[in-house]
């Protein structure tokens, strides 16, 4: 028996890890390297570093037809997907005889789709999971066979959650992929309500306006961090808030950010958000005190 792994981000590669002690691996499929940096230089996924480090055959097809042909070629009896990339088509679900498993960052039917995991923090949800799903041909619908459950930190981002879910599928993984491959673990279909989406993130739904609620301010800042990061617009430019805590009712007018008892503090409706790192448009990153402080404490006017 052998195994296919698909997979792109880091946060795939834990459960690349895990599938190695569940099963041979045939070969590790990921995205074709991409530009990155100033220069434009092609870099490849940290899956596809990963799977070098193992030895494995890899690779990158750039189309739905050459990626189709590599499942058809191929002898392994399943494959298993974490953040590869692309949707699995039918006549790919099809190719090995049993079927394909996704690793997904949530507790499925709730946040179906791209961005799970920021999505549950932007929502304000006190907990998420991971679900080991076989994959059907609608979106994150296919029968459910395992799922752990946790609880979400306070100061949690959508980064540091979604690696401490990385390392729970990857348990998931070696937990029940031989449970699943023996028949004494059934997938049973997901429950009928409760179902969300989960959207690719974008820029402008991590915009913080005059009126956006400080509960909600906080939550952005999490959820959207690392990428593509919480943002405002002011009269001094925009600002990328890398940081920030909940405060209380200030002194300061709503829709500003000023000092207050030595704290960078941007006055919202219903309370306030404490900054903590900002980056000014065209400059580095740097503590919001420190950018106060160039400013001369001036306040700066969020726009609407």
């Amino acid at each position: 028996m052998s195994a296919i792994f698909l997979g792109t981000p880091a946060a795939a590669v834990p459960s690349l890890s895990a599938l190695v002690q569940v099963d041979d691996v045939e070969m590790v499929i990921t995205q074709p390297d991409r530009p990155a940096g100033r220069s434009g230089t092609p870099v490849a996924s940290p899956v596809k570093v990963a799977a070098a480090q193992f030895g494995f055959r890899v690779e990158q097809p750039g189309t739905v037809d050459e990626l189709t042909k590599l499942l058809l070629q191929s002898e392994a009896e399943f494959g298993l997907v974490v953040a590869y990339g692309r949707i699995l088509t039918e006549e790919m679900l099809a190719t090995l005889p049993a079927g394909f498993l996704n690793v997904h960052f949530s507790l499925l039917p709730r946040w179906r789709g791209a961005a799970p995991v920021e999505r549950a923090i932007a929502a304000g949800d006190e907990t998420t999971g991971v679900t080991l799903m076989r994959i059907d041909t609608g979106l994150d619908t296919g029968p459910v066979i395992a799922e752990r459950v946790t609880a979400i930190a306070p100061s949690e981002t959508g980064g540091s959650l979604t690696a401490r879910l990385a390392h729970l599928g990857a348990r998931l993984v070696d937990d029940a992929v031989p449970d699943y491959l023996s028949g004494r673990r059934i997938p049973v279909p997901q429950i009928a309500t409760g179902a969300t989406h989960a959207a690719r993130l974008t820029k402008q739904e991590a915009r913080i306006t005059p009126s956006t609620p400080a509960d909600v301010a906080v939550r952005l800042v999490r959820a959207f961090s690392p990428r593509p990061g919480a943002w405002t617009e002011t009269n001094a430019g925009a600002i990328r808030i890398h940081g920030a805590e909940e405060g209380g009712d200030t002194g300061i007018p709503v829709g500003t950010i000023g000092v207050e008892y030595g704290l960078v503090v941007c006055s919202l409706p219903g309370g306030s958000m404490v900054l903590g790192r900002v980056q000014p448009s065209g400059k580095p990153a740097m503590s919001a005190l420190s950018w106060m402080n160039g400013r001369r404490g001036e306040p700066a006017v969020l726009d609407t």
